[in-house]
């Protein structure tokens, strides 16, 4: 199974974007998704954001995956 993490990208340079998952800041092939933005957020699988996804689906997908986690931890 494949999983696609919600990311927020901050900045972009050339085909590689810095974009913002879980606090941390990371690198991302941009290759996939002609148009994107800073300020976007994307869906991000192995260093490549695959899709642009609007703030609501984000904000919705990293809430479940929270839960997800705690679950997990208690």
């Amino acid at each position: 199974m494949c999983l696609g993490i919600p990311a927020k990208v901050s900045k972009i340079n050339g085909l590689i974007a810095r974009v913002q998952v879980g606090g941390a800041e990371v690198a991302a092939s941009i290759y996939l998704v002609p148009g994107v933005r800073a300020g976007d957020y994307v869906l991000l699988h192995a260093g490549f954001a695959i899709e642009i996804i609007d703030e609501q689906a984000a904000e919705e997908t990293l809430d479940l995956l929270r839960k997800m986690v705690e679950e997990q931890e208690s």
